[in-house]
């Protein structure tokens, strides 16, 4: 197959030379300068814009858009100055109206005008560099209208005149502002901040300044900030309506500036109306204006902050030190709760939970409760009086709300080890008086006192329910054997207590009577039978007794009282009168128990089952009794209570103190121990720093203990002193 032969093309020139007519360019300029003045005039409709099109795009193609660019920018200077004329010659509120008018035919006109000349917009304009015409139209509009002498400083001031109208209350024409302001924007962002925005800050910051400084004279704290808040929304409204968005920040942060962050010291620490007014008053509508205005400015939530802390402090530091309110310890935990919940509502509903709030909350509490150092008897105390009867025919979920509210004060206590000790001492006597009102409420709290400080924490509490569980199985034992011959004797119920569990106390031993000590030896020799390497203690001090007593006309009742209490009215079976020597002399009962027993036996009106003489309310050493023949009771079984003060005496206060720094100094001799062990060489200072950092969850260890407890540890050559710098302590493996 042969190869096909290429064909090849030719294009030849024109045979005869085009001539264009030496005034073609000025013919076709004339043309289309006529139809631009036809346009700015309004009588664009008899105009053939395809016509002029090719025009214009005929002298570009004949290299003549020069001529063409020049002629534009020299016919849209002269219409624009004509403009400008009919602009400065506008009356008073007609000028506004006159310059929008302008600009709206200018942008129609220049829009016509650019698609006629649409051709030498694309090529030529871009090769040569020149501006292209829209641009073009508005930088001319700019130089010639905007910026004239005349015309700058009158819309300037016209625009302003208008904004301060509206603000002291007036009704403006929104829209012809918005549309001036646009045209400012549309020639570009630096003609509106120059020419309009930065002197209506200067002129805002200067009316707020003004009016800020009027009503913090006349106003109180709340009236002001709902005017600072309506003046802020008025300004945020005003941009919406007719400013360019990118001003929002701008006016705000002047408003914010002039009517807050200058007055703010001013505003909280106002009498009568301040932020401590707000707080005692609970006005959370207030509160949460000014939170919601001061976050807007730096520094300005710390300063809220600051003065609710001051409050918060002052008024906590006289709550824990009030002798009237320290005489009731569960109204005194009631008060510091209800105080916790007053702030908890305010920050939720008013500072928006705000976090930072909550820890100042946090702070001031565990600062003010900490002061009074029987704070944590104290809230043993409410839970005591709460797990004992203020809990009946309450609700589980409202008996875990009364539970969190005390772990939350717990959480403040330093010295966490103090009450656990008064807990432990409360708890014990809950269980063996039978007295708690929800076993499911004790569990729960040691569950939750478990989870905050951990099982070493609650053992022991949690030893107190076995051996609660224990002693029933252990009676039930008793009654089976044959060890118990009880007959027409006395029953026995005995809750045997490991001694390391319960808070019992070496007490001095009580005389029982004898028809008792017959069936208690019964119940040790059954005891030591059953259980090998114990010994028992009784413990007299912690027992009830159930007794039945025949008064005058042969009156019967049950009396439920303590084991004191019963050894003492068993000695009147067989003696009508007996003095307080006597009956102390007969039981052997410590003198201050002897006495808050007589006083509970012959002094409480409906209780007294015993007369005295002399009749009063305080126990003497020459006192007498007598059995109270006429004793009545509407009930058959009567409850006779100890007297007793809630809180401890002082000293028994003394004595709760002392035992619990004995038993703080084998934890911090062991914290010392496991630090030095991992660290072999440290410094005294760090040591104190670091044993602090691992008991404050207990208790803050006190710097001097330490330093004994160290002292301690070198004696017994666990750690010795460094030779050269006496300051270093080494580890001794």
């Amino acid at each position: 197959m042969s190869a096909q032969k290429k064909r090849t093309f030719k294009i030849e020139a024109f045979k005869h030379r085009v001539e264009l007519d030496p005034k073609y360019a000025e013919k076709t300029w004339k043309v289309l300068e006529h139809a631009i003045h036809e346009i700015y005039n309004h009588n664009a409709s008899g105009l053939s814009f395809e016509e002029l099109y090719r025009n214009a795009y005929n002298m570009v193609l004949h290299k003549y858009g020069e001529k063409l660019y020049s002629g534009l920018v020299t016919t849209l200077t002269w219409h624009l100055t004509e403009i400008a004329k009919s602009i400065e010659d506008a009356k008073g509120g007609l000028f506004l109206e006159e310059l929008n008018r302008k600009w709206g035919d200018h942008n129609k006109s220049l829009q016509m005008i650019r698609d006629i000349l649409m051709y030498m917009d694309r090529t030529f304009v871009p090769s040569s560099r020149k501006t292209p015409v829209h641009e073009l139209g508005l930088n001319l509009w700019r130089d010639i209208i905007i910026h004239s002498n005349k015309i700058q400083t009158r819309l300037l001031d016209t625009l302003l005149d208008l904004i301060h109208r509206e603000r002291i209350g007036e009704v403006i024409n929104r829209g012809l502002m918005r549309n001036v302001t646009k045209m400012l924007m549309d020639l570009g962002s630096f003609v509106y901040e120059e020419d309009f925005e930065k002197p209506f800050l200067e002129v805002s910051a200067s009316f707020y300044s003004g009016e800020s400084q009027q009503l913090i004279e006349c106003c109180d704290c709340g009236e002001y900030l709902r005017k600072a808040e309506r003046r802020l929304s008025e300004e945020m409204e005003r941009v919406s309506h007719y400013l360019d968005a990118s001003s929002e920040v701008k006016i705000t942060n002047v408003v914010e500036g002039e009517m807050i962050s200058n007055h703010m010291q001013r505003l909280v620490h106002m009498e009568n109306s301040g932020v401590v007014n707000m707080l005692v008053e609970d006005k959370y509508e207030d509160l949460s204006r000014m939170y919601n205005l001061f976050r807007r400015v730096p520094d300005g939530l710390s300063t809220i902050r600051d003065v609710m802390t001051s409050h918060l402090r002052d008024t906590g530091k006289q709550l824990v030190s009030d002798p009237e309110r320290l005489k009731d310890p569960v109204d005194f935990v009631q008060h510091l709760l209800d105080e916790k919940d007053k702030y908890d509502k305010i920050i939720s509903k008013a500072f928006n939970n705000d976090k930072t709030f909550q820890n100042a909350l946090n702070s001031s509490f565990e600062y003010f409760i900490n002061l009074n150092n029987r704070s944590p008897e104290f809230i043993s105390l409410y839970v005591d009086d709460k797990l004992r009867k203020g809990l009946k025919g309450v609700s589980e979920e409202d008996v875990e709300v009364i539970l969190d509210k005390v772990m939350m004060l717990f959480r403040y206590l330093q010295e966490k080890d103090v009450f656990e000790k008064y807990y432990k001492q409360h708890l014990a006597k809950r269980l063996l008086s039978g007295k708690t009102v929800s076993d499911d409420a004790e569990r729960s709290m040691i569950v939750k006192l478990k989870t905050e400080c951990g099982y070493q924490f609650t053992s022991k509490l949690e030893g107190m329910f076995t051996d609660m569980k224990t002693s029933i199985d252990t009676m039930q034992g008793f009654y089976a054997s044959p060890y118990c011959e009880i007959g027409d004797g006395p029953t026995l119920a005995v809750q045997v207590l490991t001694t390391g569990s319960w808070p019992t106390q070496p007490s001095a031993p009580c005389n029982l009577p004898a028809e008792i000590l017959g069936i208690c030896e019964r119940f040790r020799t059954y005891y030591l039978g059953t259980h090998t390497g114990r010994r028992l203690t009784w413990q007299t001090n912690m027992g009830t007794a159930d007794i039945r007593a025949i008064f005058g006309n042969g009156q019967k009742h049950e009396l439920n009282v303590s084991t004191y209490q019963m050894c003492i009215l068993m000695l009147f079976n067989s003696a009508d009168r007996l003095t307080y020597k006597e009956i102390e002399q007969a039981t052997e009962i410590p003198a201050p128990d002897l006495k808050r027993c007589l006083q509970s036996l012959a002094c409480v009106k409906g209780k007294n089952v015993l007369r005295k003489d002399p009749m009063s309310k305080d126990i003497a050493e020459d006192d007498a009794f007598h059995f109270n023949d006429k004793f009545m009771s509407k009930f058959i079984k009567v409850k006779i209570g100890t007297v007793a003060a809630q809180k401890e005496s002082e000293p028994e206060k003394q004595e709760t103190r002392q035992r619990v720094e004995e038993d703080r100094k084998p934890q911090i001799e062991a914290a010392i121990v496991r630090i030095m062990k991992s660290r072999k060489v440290l410094d005294h200072n760090t040591i104190v720093t670091e044993v602090t950092s691992q008991l404050q969850s207990r208790f803050l260890p006190n710097p001097v203990v330490i330093k004994k407890r160290i002292e301690s540890l070198i004696e017994r050559e666990f750690l010795e002193r460094d030779k050269t710098d006496r300051k270093l302590y080494r580890y001794l493996a």
